[in-house]
């Protein structure tokens, strides 16, 4: 693991070094409180409603958050034998994933009760959905195209830098027709063509942990992200940090 985050590091290193990739920075433009017990895994936001998945065998849950308060509203645990990891919506349902165990749950969106399971290839690590499809990432440079009523794959985007692969895609959400992923250990988010699978740009958010006033460590690292696409607000976040941001990005020379 470590071995793929140095060559994911360097990539993006590499990448940024070239300048074929546009990068931004980022302005804070509100803060709100958020839960420092989250392990976050999956965010997104709907209907005035933060949703958030949560990791770690016994802690692992699905959530509705209040955004301006950080108050959790309603929290269902998903099994102990199981790490949570993303979620995304499906019409009426939430679709969750968990980390190696080759099975997904699904939710009801209003009260968060279970509706059934899914089997998947793999290990499972983030979702997003453009309202029509599911968007999965499982730490290859490979996002998985689903149909969100069958989950059969439909087919596979091979993400690329400077005709790189990108591994370690975390994170994503579905942000004006792309699709935005956290890179694990690191504190860029890649901007993603969903068709082609290049990077259109990376989002560099160092400096927020400290603005979370967190120590960084090896666990809590930037993850989570969400878009509010009716008033255009991008916000983001982190495993077990005390603070979510809404952000607004800044194209550098």
């Amino acid at each position: 693991m470590l071995i793929k985050t140095a060559i994911a590091t360097l990539a993006l290193a590499a990448s940024a070094a070239q300048g074929a990739v546009p990068v931004y920075g980022y302005v804070v433009k509100h803060t709100y409180p958020h839960d420092p017990g989250a392990f976050t895994q999956g965010l997104f936001y709907q209907d005035g409603l933060l949703y958030e998945s949560t990791g770690l065998n016994g802690r692992s849950s699905v959530r509705k958050v209040e955004l301006e308060t950080g108050k959790v509203l309603l929290n269902r645990a998903i099994p102990a034998a199981y790490f949570g990891e993303g979620i995304a919506p499906a019409g009426n349902r939430i679709v969750s994933l968990t980390w190696t165990n080759q099975i997904g749950f699904i939710f009801d969106m209003e009260t968060l009760q279970p509706q059934g399971i899914f089997p998947y290839q793999g290990e499972g690590w983030a979702l997003t959905s453009d309202g029509t499809r599911l968007y999965m990432s499982d730490g290859s440079a490979y996002l998985r195209v689903l149909d969100p009523n069958t989950m059969r794959v439909l087919r596979r985007i091979h993400v690329t830098a400077d005709a790189q692969p990108v591994t370690q895609l975390n994170e994503l959400e579905w942000v004006e027709g792309e699709i935005y992923a956290n890179v694990w250990q690191t504190d860029r988010i890649a901007r993603i063509d969903p068709f082609s699978g290049r990077v259109l740009g990376w989002i560099d958010l160092t400096g927020l942990d400290k603005l979370a006033g967190i120590e960084r460590g090896s666990d809590n690292v930037p993850n989570g992200i969400a878009y509010d696409s009716a008033k255009k607000r991008l916000f983001v976040t982190g495993k077990l940090w005390p603070k979510l941001f809404e952000i607004e990005l800044k194209k550098r020379p």
